[in-house]
């Protein structure tokens, strides 16, 4: 299959090198310095590259603020049967968007990033498929994930944004808490440790990747539930409430078990 890739970023980079061997890949970058380690694959600045290249698949791979935008430049250019697809992680607006080109689509989201994920052992990492879009487009993605050993979901575009706003809102705003608190530690301890490269390799994220997860509809409930959270333990703390602290640690615990549980 001719796959172009949009953007040799972090994920577009992973996507050329996972593509190249089985597929004819070519990537479209404006910034020539971006695509100086991609390999196996033709390298494109010029949208005019793209018309002869015929591509059959397009993965936009861009940062999320301009998916749309590069989509925008480069629909004129593609073939009327070329299948046009997003990793993005927040989907908002992204349907609309797809139905009213009128072409085929897929949208997926690799729930992983460079940024901690072991790229060469992704068997504990997961993906979503987008159940509405082009089935032929949705067989190739999960396909390709399965390869990867990905554990597979399907959901629609809104439960999409609801599983965001829960896995990914609650992780960066407790992140982002404890870095706006934290101080200097001359002996940090391991979990301080722990925490502190979480937040550096969150805080290295694009600021609008952060921004439009956080502005994600269905995240407000989800952060309102961490500082209903917060007021409880203060109480606990203020009146040094040991019975209520073993309660608490008890109900924290029982969840933590609980997900374990419902891993296996």
């Amino acid at each position: 299959m001719k796959i172009l890739v949009l953007g040799a970023g972090k994920m577009g980079s992973f996507f050329i090198d996972l593509l190249s061997f089985d597929h004819e890949v070519a990537v479209y970058e404006r910034d020539p310095k971006r695509m100086r380690f991609t390999y196996n694959c033709q390298r494109f600045t010029d949208l005019e590259d793209v018309t002869a290249f015929r591509p059959e698949l397009v993965i936009n791979a861009v940062t999320l603020k301009y998916t749309i935008p590069v989509f925008e430049q480069v629909l004129p250019y593609l073939p009327e049967e070329c299948i046009i697809s997003d990793i993005a992680s927040v989907k908002t607006g992204l349907k609309e968007y797809y139905e009213q080109t009128g072409r085929r689509y897929v949208s997926t989201h690799p729930m992983f990033g460079p940024t901690f994920a072991n790229l060469n052992q992704l068997s504990e990492e997961n993906a979503i498929i987008i159940s509405e879009g082009d089935y032929m487009g949705r067989i190739f993605f999960k396909d390709l994930y399965q390869k990867l050993g990905l554990n597979i979901y399907e959901y629609t575009f809104d439960e999409h944004d609801r599983t965001v706003a829960y896995s990914l809102s609650i992780p960066f705003v407790s992140t982002f808490v404890f870095a706006a608190v934290m101080k200097h530690q001359d002996a940090p301890g391991t979990t301080f440790k722990r925490h502190m490269r979480i937040a550096k390799g969150v805080l290295n994220e694009d600021d609008y990747l952060l921004q439009e997860i956080l502005f994600n509809p269905y995240t407000h409930d989800q952060v309102s539930q961490i500082r209903t959270e917060l007021k409880e333990l203060l109480e606990i703390i203020d009146h040094k409430d040991a019975d209520g602290m073993k309660g608490y640690l008890s109900k924290i615990r029982d969840n933590v078990r609980r997900d374990i549980e419902i891993k296996k």
